[in-house]
């Protein structure tokens, strides 16, 4: 049973109420992201290997994309809080010749775009579980869940590229982030993008949508579908993919997707690996209680759900708490005094 519970947490993992899980928190294997941070002292690595074949007849367009994309992620400060760099190395054919298809290459580091993000906003659901007089209450749906999660991300493009892919400015990304948990298995995530503001050339307006159902504590497969403007073009493409949780720290991702409006042969795959080195520790706060001096207390461990079920410690075989008696002093008690004696009979 308790592992049941342990990895029944993956799912929520993805649309969790509060920002530190049990088990890791990935952005793989899709394109989207999670208002949500992966706590303090949580340092997270999602990584993977990508290839993109694209049969566009533009000049200077890539055919074919090969590479490695790393995400670097951890909490700061704040649960709500986190820090996170994107690093992608990839290997480029070039079209150059429309005529004969030929290509030149070109590689290196691509990407380097660090940020950070924070949640504003998190709803509050109903338990059902903790309906007990009414069977239809307890079925209904909670319309409060329409109400998104609501978090901001701001990132800067930095100019520490290789020679091929070299940009001439800085440029920042920002990225609004929404998520609905319709239920504790169904997860809708919703991102609205805007990156290379200040660069005319390479600016990009776009959208993110992800639709997450679990299929067992394990096991979670998702839909994408992500539309892209800039300047010039404009793109479409649909995605999916399976996720796999090994434990609560490693989990495995795989993603497909394609052109949506398959003018050309556009089709990209990706396979990686989420982990995470978790040293992650409650806060310890401080709670009032009465007592006969003023402005004492008493310091308690603030627990998590998780820990509060795998760490329960049973009462049974507990020996009973033997009553303490208060000694009283009897009310028919009577003080016995000395006759007293005058002068005369002493003498």
């Amino acid at each position: 049973m308790k592992l049941f519970c342990l990895y029944l947490a993956f799912f929520i993992s993805l649309a969790s109420f509060s920002q530190y899980t049990e088990v890791i928190n990935s952005k793989r294997p899709g394109f989207s992201e999670s208002p949500f941070a992966v706590g303090t002292k949580v340092y997270q690595f999602e990584g993977g290997l990508f290839y993109h074949k694209n049969d566009n007849p533009n000049f200077f367009s890539n055919q074919k994309s090969r590479g490695l994309d790393l995400f670097i992620r951890s909490g700061l400060i704040s649960e709500k809080l986190e820090v996170n760099a994107n690093f992608k190395i990839q290997k480029d054919d070039v079209l150059s010749n429309v005529v004969t298809g030929s290509t030149y290459p070109k590689s290196g580091i691509s990407q380097f775009t660090i940020g950070a993000k924070y949640l504003f906003y998190m709803p509050k659901y109903k338990d059902p579980s903790k309906e007990i007089r009414s069977w239809k209450a307890k079925l209904a749906f909670d319309w409060k869940r329409l109400i998104p999660s609501v978090g901001l991300y701001a990132g800067l493009n930095t100019n520490l590229l290789s020679k091929d892919y070299k940009e001439p400015t800085l440029s920042p990304k920002a990225v609004l982030l929404l998520q609905n948990d319709f239920t504790s298995s169904l997860i809708l995530v919703t991102n609205f993008v805007g990156d290379y503001l200040t660069y005319k050339e390479r600016r990009t307006i776009g959208y993110i949508t992800t639709l997450t159902y679990t299929l067992s504590p394990r096991i979670s497969m998702f839909g994408e579908h992500q539309g892209m403007f800039t300047h010039y073009t404009k793109y479409y493409d649909v995605g999916g993919g399976l996720a796999y949780l090994f434990n609560k720290d490693l989990q495995l991702g795989l993603n497909l997707r394609t052109d949506s409006q398959f003018r050309n042969l556009n089709i990209y795959g990706g396979l990686g690996l989420s982990y995470r080195i978790d040293r992650h520790k409650d806060k310890v706060i401080r709670i009032k209680t009465k007592s006969n001096n003023e402005g004492s207390g008493k310091v308690q461990e603030k627990k998590g759900l998780f820990k509060r079920i795998f760490k329960k410690k049973s009462r049974r075989g507990k020996a009973p708490k033997k009553r303490k008696y208060r000694k009283t002093r009897s009310r028919n008690k009577t003080k016995t005094r000395k006759p007293r004696t005058s002068r005369r009979t002493r003498e």
